[in-house]
């Protein structure tokens, strides 16, 4: 599918409507800046004192656990991504104590010599109490944030599996999105060997050239950037390639991650994983005829498999809401265990 889009929309937080209204406006599967979300929180408020504030605020919550904190020398600017260090990366890895993390962190934005990165921390674990604090009335309390703490960095791009909102406390993050559709031209790393959990544009780092990825010229022509601020958020859908700058010496990022559109307990990755398998390999004819029957009867672009039948006879391609979800999962089991 073709996404385009020539700008982010951008909303104020009172524009919303709530819950609802931030479903209501991720069915449209595209990225929208919220300003404002979050600047009523406390840590928001610490944040536009200044990172130090922020930082203490944050370390109220410490509960003294340990985290992977990853490092690398200034000259890198905070560029993490593959290279001749530990492991095939540019960066070093080691698990130490969040409170000792923070200290790492602010020293190296007095001039410290280093860079420093702790992401994906779950707030409930490391920081108790920080998101009855600070509360995201936009979702449900079953969604629970991370946090994202670090100096000047560009995370690699990358797509979630989940729908993402990213609120900025301290510091300004800097976005820029590549539809799902630039896959093809972004060159991405492997799946299996990645930085930090998902694969990665080798081509869409910060100040790459094209030569050595001539494709990359067509991603970068779709390509969207965006400036959050402390109080702001970003949504972002699933799929959606992005690379994120942290711009300040210090930066704090609180992210939600959860699926809008889920009809029950499986990844749509799953099945995608699942297909490589099954389906990769095959000769390009019945690949493609694979592909007709994908349209027909999961892409649904053009109308119902079976519209031209009652509703009472669409038996598992009735809703799912139905009970067809559970019916079309045991086929599947079934067919997995070779029954």
């Amino acid at each position: 599918m073709t996404v385009a889009v020539a700008s982010v929309q951008e909303l104020a937080a009172s524009d919303v409507g709530g819950a609802d209204g931030l479903r209501a406006l991720a069915l449209a599967c595209r990225p929208i800046v919220i300003r404002g979300l979050c600047e009523a929180w406390p840590a928001a408020a610490a944040g536009r004192q200044g990172v130090s504030a922020a930082f203490d605020y944050l370390a109220r919550f410490d509960a003294g656990l340990t985290a992977e904190y990853f490092s690398a020398p200034a000259e890198l600017l905070g560029r993490y991504h593959y290279g001749e260090g530990p492991g095939g990366f540019n960066f070093a890895r080691e698990t130490i104590r969040v409170g000792d993390a923070l200290g790492r962190i602010m020293d190296n934005a007095a001039g410290g010599g280093g860079t420093g990165y702790m992401g994906s921390l779950p707030a409930d674990a490391h920081f108790p109490g920080f998101a009855d604090a600070n509360p995201c009335i936009f979702l449900g309390t079953e969604v629970r944030p991370r946090l994202w703490i670090g100096n000047p960095s560009t995370i690699a791009c990358h797509y979630d599996a989940y729908d993402n909102l990213a609120c900025v406390l301290a510091g300004r993050r800097c976005f820029t999105l590549y539809p799902p559709d630039a896959i093809g031209d972004l060159y991405v790393g492997p799946i299996d060997h990645t930085l930090s959990g998902q694969p990665v544009s080798m081509a869409a780092r910060a100040g790459e050239g094209v030569g050595e990825y001539p494709r990359f010229a067509a991603a970068r022509a779709k390509a969207l950037t965006v400036v959050l601020g402390p109080g702001d958020a970003l949504y972002l859908p699933k799929l959606w390639w992005h690379q994120v700058e942290a711009l300040d010496p210090a930066n704090i990022l609180v992210n939600y991650w959860w699926d809008g559109f889920s009809s029950g307990p499986d990844a749509p990755y799953a099945a995608l994983l699942l297909a490589m398998i099954t389906l990769a390999e095959r000769p390009a004819p019945e690949r493609a005829a694979w592909r007709a029957y994908f349209d027909h009867y999961v892409f649904r672009s053009d109308r119902h498999p079976l519209e031209h039948l009652p509703e009472e006879q669409h038996g598992v391609l009735g809703p799912l809401a139905n009970g067809n979800y559970g019916r079309i999962r045991m086929l599947v089991m079934r067919m997995l265990r070779g029954g």
